[in-house]
């Protein structure tokens, strides 16, 4: 489980960040849980932005993928939910940024 330091962080990161997935009016389909997975994979920290058609609200949708992909919600604000999910492959080298910039 997440502390709210480390949250508040990923937060403060994920500021600047655009969506990399879309949940469109089909809803979480297999597709877009597979995108998210592979951007969570590859970047770790993911925005994702959800339809206006979809009846779920936000933040439901946000606790479900999370759920599925076996992720932390760091913020769910309007139609905007980020996810985080660390991947310790890659930090095996050095890094001077975070995957997610």
């Amino acid at each position: 489980m997440m502390k709210g330091k480390e949250r508040a962080e990923l937060r403060a990161e994920a500021h600047h960040l655009a969506p990399k997935v879309h949940i469109g009016h089909q809803g979480l389909t297999d597709t877009a849980l597979g995108a998210l997975d592979d951007a969570l994979r590859t970047h770790e920290l993911v925005k994702v932005a959800v339809a206006r058609t979809i009846e779920q609200s936000p933040k439901a949708l946000a606790n479900e993928m999370a759920e599925a992909l076996g992720a932390d919600v760091i913020q769910a604000i309007g139609r905007k939910v980020t996810l985080y999910r660390h991947n310790p492959d890659l930090w095996e080298k050095p890094r001077t940024t975070p995957p997610w910039k």
